[in-house]
C-alpha cells in the first residue's frame, strides 16, 4: 500500500517531535538526580574558578586552582635565593599562596607579608611564630605613574638619602607601614604588589620605591621585583634599583643587589634612564 507524499510528511515531523520531548524528559530526569551544581562541572579541569575560590592554610597548604601565578621556574628561582639566606629577614610587597611555603624555608627567620586585599588575609592562617601577615593600604592608582616619577626626579624628598621614611614628604614613600617594617635591616624584599593590573587598580609604584629605600637602609639587601613585562614595574626597577645592580633574573622576575650607600644623593650612578611617552 503506497501513502501519498503529502500525507507522509506530516507523520514524520509528529514522530520526530514525540523523539525530541522524549528525549528532553529523560535529560530532566538525569539531571534531577545528581547530587549537587558542582557536580556537571567537577570532571571539566578547564572551568574557570571564581577569584575569591578557596584560599589557603599554612598548615595544609591548600590552594584553590587559580591561585597558583609563579611560574616553577620563578618558584625555584626564589626558593632558592632563600634558601641560602636562611635564616633571615623576608618582606613581602603582595601575599600569594606560593609565598607561604618560601616562609616556611625561612624557619628561624622573620617573614612578614604587607597585603591590601581583606578577602586573602582572612582565608590564610599564618600560624608560624616568624611568620606576620599585616593589612595595608595603597591608594594611588597606576594611571599616576608617570607623575609620580616626574615628581620623585624633581623633589629633594624623594633622594636615597632621606633618612627617616616614615617621615618623608615624598609622594611615593609609605609611611604607614607596620613599625617593624622600618626597624628591620632586609635581607629579602619581594615586590609583588599591590596588583597594578589596571589603570585604576593600586600601582607599585611606592612599593617599588619605598622597598628600594628600605635596602639602603641596609647592608646588602636582595630586591625582587615580579612581573617586569609591565611598563610600570619595568620604569620604576629602572628609576630607583638601578641596572647596575641586577644580578640575575628569570621569567618575569628581576633580582637586584642592593648595598647601603647611605650618604648616596642618587639612585644610579650612570645617567637617569630615559623615558619616552
Amino acid at each position: 500500500m503506497k501513502f501519498p507524499g503529502k500525507k507522509l510528511l506530516p507523520l514524520l515531523v509528529f514522530i520526530l517531535a514525540c523523539l525530541s520531548i522524549l528525549r528532553l524528559v529523560k535529560i530532566a530526569i538525569n539531571t534531577s538526580h545528581s547530587s549537587s551544581p558542582a557536580a556537571a562541572f567537577s570532571s571539566s579541569v578547564e572551568q574557570k574558578v571564581p577569584s575569591n575560590a578557596a584560599g589557603v592554610h599554612i598548615g595544609s597548604h591548600k590552594t584553590s586552582l587559580n591561585a597558583t601565578l609563579l611560574a616553577p621556574k620563578e618558584f625555584m628561582f626564589l626558593s632558592d635565593l632563600i634558601r641560602r639566606k636562611a635564616p633571615c629577614n623576608l618582606l613581602f610587597f603582595g601575599l600569594q599562596p606560593q609565598y607561604l611555603n618560601l616562609s616556611s624555608i625561612n624557619a628561624g627567620g622573620i617573614t612578614i607579608f604587607l597585603e591590601d586585599d581583606p578577602y586573602k588575609i582572612s582565608e590564610i592562617n599564618a600560624d608560624s611564630n616568624g611568620t606576620h601577615i599585616y593589612e595595608v593600604e595603597y591608594k594611588v592608582p597606576a594611571k599616576k605613574a608617570y607623575e609620580l616619577l616626574k615628581h620623585a626626579r624633581e623633589s629633594p624628598a624623594c633622594a636615597p638619602a632621606t633618612s627617616l621614611l616614615q617621615q618623608s614628604t615624598c609622594k611615593l614613600a609609605l609611611r604607614s607601614l607596620p613599625k617593624q617594617v622600618y626597624q628591620l635591616k632586609w635581607d629579602v624584599v619581594v615586590v609583588d604588589g599591590p596588583i597594578g593590573d589596571a589603570p585604576e587598580a593600586p600601582g607599585r609604584m611606592s612599593t617599588i620605591y619605598t622597598a628600594s629605600m628600605l635596602a639602603r637602609a641596609g647592608t646588602t639587601t636582595h630586591v625582587l621585583v615580579h612581573d617586569v613585562h609591565r611598563t610600570i614595574e619595568k620604569w620604576f626597577s629602572w628609576e630607583f634599583l638601578c641596572e647596575e645592580n641586577l644580578v640575575s633574573s628569570k621569567g618575569k622576575f628581576w633580582n637586584f643587589s642592593i648595598s647601603n650607600h647611605s650618604n648616596s644623593t642618587r639612585f644610579c650612578s650612570s645617567d637617569t634612564v630615559r623615558i619616552v611617552n
